[in-house]
């Protein structure tokens, strides 16, 4: 499956440089983890993102905002924000940091 090349380019730009993230294959699209926990990734147009049950249902009351759902099993704590919610620099960066503010609670893989 093809996923947003620039996308994924614009948040390579944003982590590879940090400590412990790698970058995986995943889900028909790409994945950013943090000590081998999801953090966010790109799935066709869109952001995915792992937020904490409480950041989720917050991000879930603003625009272009879903639940994350590719099986009819939505996962908790998983959204994806539309791709016109992170055209700005300044809005992908608040949204990658919120889930790796949660990836960095969680115990490293």
């Amino acid at each position: 499956m093809v996923y947003d090349e620039t996308l994924a380019r614009r948040i390579r730009d944003l982590v590879m440089d940090l400590p412990g993230v790698e970058e995986k294959r995943m889900f028909g699209g790409i994945g950013f983890l943090l000590d081998g926990n999801m953090v966010c990734g790109v799935n066709k147009d869109d952001l995915i993102l792992r937020l904490s049950p409480e950041q989720a249902s917050a991000a879930l009351q603003q625009p272009n905002v879903r639940v994350f759902d590719m099986t009819g099993r939505p996962m908790k704590g998983w959204v994806v924000v539309g791709s016109q919610e992170v055209s700005e620099a300044s809005d992908l960066r608040r949204w990658v940091q919120q889930g790796f503010d949660f990836a960095a609670t969680l115990p490293p893989k």
